[in-house]
């Protein structure tokens, strides 16, 4: 474990001194949530994003919308102050195709705690990706992986608003029992993600939150050839990196009162 933690956080050193790297497009991600919550202080949520290139070749090309979006539906269980459980399912697909591409069930476990000043949070969690139609760049196959972020956040009571700094970060890793003659290179880490963010929240009932994201993807590039048919990049390692601008809004609709409202221990919207 001690191993996987140390890889897991020279994970982005090693592949930017490794690995080329090609920056991409600032990506849009904006995303509506309603959180019901229930008498004991679990919780429902429905989840919609849409998610588009803000490049000047994609706008001059593209109607106007989203060109991918996701909907997830998720339930989380707290068994103590600090311990929680959870599920959630997402469908994820390309606006405008008829069907979603995905179906990604997933099974949390979230640990919150104090230290100092702060609350650190950590959430592991296992999921299947299941592909429900061919979506080009996407999985051909169903893959398991395991997804482990870590945070940190403080609240800052300022007037009537209540802000919520924060900053996260996420790896994912593929999980198989056997590998087949047939499965390509993988590295260590298929994707990581770095998320800075200023949670706003405006009332018992609402709350938003502006965050700034690089999300990186980890693969093995094949090789790159000229015109003459003279190899221009070796195949090697590849670093995909993906700035993303996201805006969460969250609508709370509880089944108690107004002060067991204010009092229940709210998640980030980045659940």
């Amino acid at each position: 474990m001690k191993r996987f933690l140390i890889s897991l956080l020279l994970a982005p050193v090693i592949g930017v001194a490794q690995a080329r790297r090609e920056v991409m497009p600032l990506t849009l991600w904006p995303e509506a949530q309603a959180e019901l919550t229930l008498k004991n202080g679990d919780y429902l949520l429905l989840a919609l994003r849409g998610e588009r290139e803000s490049d000047a070749g994609y706008r001059a090309n593209a109607r106007l919308g989203f060109n991918r979006g996701r909907v997830t539906l998720g339930y989380e269980h707290f068994w103590t102050e600090h311990w929680s459980w959870g599920a959630t399912a997402a469908l994820r697909g390309v606006t405008g195709s008829g069907s979603p591409t995905l179906f990604v069930p997933e099974l949390l476990l979230r640990h919150r705690g104090p230290i100092g000043p702060l609350t650190f949070g950590q959430r592991l969690s296992l999921e299947r990706t299941m592909p429900l139609q061919q979506n080009l760049g996407g999985p051909t196959a169903a893959e398991t992986n395991a997804r482990l972020r870590f945070d940190l956040e403080k609240l800052f009571p300022v007037g009537k608003l209540t802000l919520r700094p924060r900053l996260s970060y996420e790896a994912l890793t593929h999980v198989r029992l056997q590998k087949d003659e047939n499965d390509g290179r993988e590295r260590a880490f298929q994707f990581t993600a770095l998320r800075a963010e200023i949670g706003c929240r405006v009332s018992r009932l609402l709350d938003f939150t502006p965050w700034f994201a690089y999300q990186t993807d980890y693969s093995f590039s094949l090789d790159r050839f000229d015109r003459p048919g003279h190899i221009e990049t070796p195949a090697g390692p590849y670093n995909k990196v993906t700035p993303v601008l996201g805006l969460d809004v969250r609508l709370t609709i509880g089944r108690g009162d107004a002060a067991s409202l204010l009092q229940r221990p709210q998640l980030p919207t980045q659940h």
